[in-house]
């Protein structure tokens, strides 16, 4: 594993020096999938480039959302065809191109049944053909995502086998993108940003913004030092504000819970329920990698300082057992609610009633102190949001750069597409699952980091050895998704922590 993609904590090092002594063309500053869809867009160009992260990668809202690169379908329920249309651009990219080997298609049941009425039902299914007109539109192959169709109860009952039978009168299926695991996906967009020379450095805060740079510190040691740049994106989401007082942000906080599968009898679609009284909005029981499924989601204001991490509040997790259970032939009971997250949005305040009114169009501007703020946007479209950001700083700071070329792409591990990856392994690493295995130092690489999850210990080893992982945390809790249910990463925190750090003491 010697690719220039391996992020190490040596190569962090080494690279930290440098950022101290010269001078790069941009500074990201933000380790999301934002701020990491900048540091590969501008290093594609050709542009000199560092990300400082002040945590880890894919620590704050891009590890909280609902898994999906979806097309929009809820922006075409409320007139924003524009979101929809560059939503159902953004996923095609994704799912034909740039990451096919973390995204499959995902079935999504509508069922009717007593729980979604008539209005709803129509609205649904016309939703879905209009969804797929747009599919059509940007060229997105039926081998790569289904089209829409009608089915049976019978169908219904064997795809989602925990959905109401009583008076279901069949259902419509429809599909979208689900990737693997969001995570994973900033992770592949900043190694694949390293390979182009992308200097990727967590644990680095800044701690001022100026056109030129930034101050700078080493969480892991204390020190203190300048960032020199010819140009600055501001990319932190709901944080950006801590560094530009002048932007106005108005988080929305989205939680999700987390069930064993098996309690809504192991389901091979996505349970899609309507609010009651709304043809736009909708929970989702989704499956999931490691037996899971997750439901969500919320949308609600959280005003107030923006925390390190979002918690749900027990109303958000009643609200969402009461959604979901009206379309269940047996209810979730509180206690079968095995784990809980919350994301929060980083909308930008137009002045809406509700934040679930305000746009999810992102937004790019020079700030007062001359650096670059993108805000808002959302997962799926991180790629057209870090290529509006680079196009405004390169012109900001009249540098030389070639045009964007990250539509075209693959990121680190891509398989052409479609493709029927054969296990979970293949799901997470694409074409370097192999290599996870192939390469592991211990002893036991297949052997499960801790019994019943099926995180490999080959899998620890790499998110050490070639995805910048430095704690157990940060395999624990990005790196896998163990840590979304408390009882497992108690499990196997031990075993993951001895690896980690036998793993950094190790050649790498």
């Amino acid at each position: 594993m010697n690719g220039p993609s391996r992020l190490t904590a040596a190569r962090r090092g080494q690279e930290l020096v440098r950022s101290a002594e010269d001078r790069v063309d941009l500074l990201v500053v933000g380790g999301g999938i934002t701020g990491a869809g900048v540091a590969l867009d501008a290093a594609s160009r050709g542009l000199s480039v560092a990300l400082i992260e002040a945590e880890d990668l894919a620590f704050g809202t891009s590890r909280f959302s609902s898994k999906l690169v979806h097309g929009g379908l809820r922006y075409l329920a409320t007139g924003d065809v524009a979101t929809a249309r560059e939503s159902a651009i953004e996923r095609h990219l994704l799912m034909t191109r740039i990451a096919p080997h973390l995204i499959r298609p995902m079935p999504q049941l509508l069922p009717f049944s007593p729980a979604v009425t008539l209005t709803q039902r129509t609205t649904g299914a016309v939703g879905f053909a209009l969804g797929d007109l747009l599919r059509l539109r940007v060229r997105t192959p039926q081998a790569v995502l289904p089209a829409p169709r009608f089915v049976s109860a019978r169908t219904a009952r064997r795809l989602a086998p925990s959905v109401q039978t009583d008076r279901l009168r069949g259902a419509v299926l429809a599909a979208d993108g689900q990737l693997v695991d969001d995570a994973r996906l900033v992770v592949a967009v900043a190694r694949t940003a390293a390979a182009y020379g992308a200097r990727i450095l967590t644990r680095v805060r800044a701690l001022g913004l100026r056109r030129d740079g930034a101050a700078v510190e080493d969480t892991l040691t204390g020190q203190r030092f300048d960032i020199r740049a010819r140009t600055v994106v501001n990319a932190t989401g709901v944080w950006a504000g801590a560094l530009d007082d002048s932007i106005r942000m108005r988080p929305s906080r989205g939680t999700h819970l987390v069930l064993d599968a098996a309690a809504l009898g192991d389901p091979s679609a996505a349970l899609t329920v309507p609010h009651p009284d709304s043809i736009s909005r909708f929970v989702f029981a989704l499956p999931q990698q490691l037996g899971r499924v997750i439901v969500g989601l919320t949308d609600e204001d959280a005003p107030g300082p923006v925390p390190s991490v979002a918690t749900p509040t027990e109303p958000e997790i009643t609200f969402l057992l009461e959604v979901l259970n009206r379309a269940l032939r047996t209810p979730i009971r509180r206690d079968q609610v095995r784990g809980a997250y919350a994301g929060l949005r980083p909308l930008v305040d137009t002045g809406g009633a509700s934040t679930a009114d305000i746009s999810r169009r992102h937004l790019v501007a020079v700030s007062e102190g001359g650096f670059v703020n993108v805000l808002g946007g959302k997962l799926t479209t991180y790629r057209r949001m870090a290529e509006d950001a680079v196009d405004r700083a390169v012109a900001l700071a009249n540098l030389s750069a070639t045009p964007c070329r990250t539509a075209t792409l693959p990121l680190v591990g891509a398989l052409a597409s479609p493709h029927r990856p054969g296990s979970d392994l293949d799901w997470r690493y694409g074409a370097e699952a192999g290599l996870v295995l192939g390469r592991a130092r211990c002893a036991d690489p297949r052997d499960p980091i801790a019994a019943g999850i099926d995180v490999t210990r080959a899998e620890v080893e790499f998110a050490v050895r070639a995805e910048g992982a430095l704690t157990a945390d940060d395999v624990l809790d990005r790196r896998t998704r163990i840590g979304l249910v408390s009882d497992d990463r108690a499990h196997a925190e031990p075993a993951v922590a001895q690896l980690v750090t036998e793993t950094l003491a190790g050649p790498t």
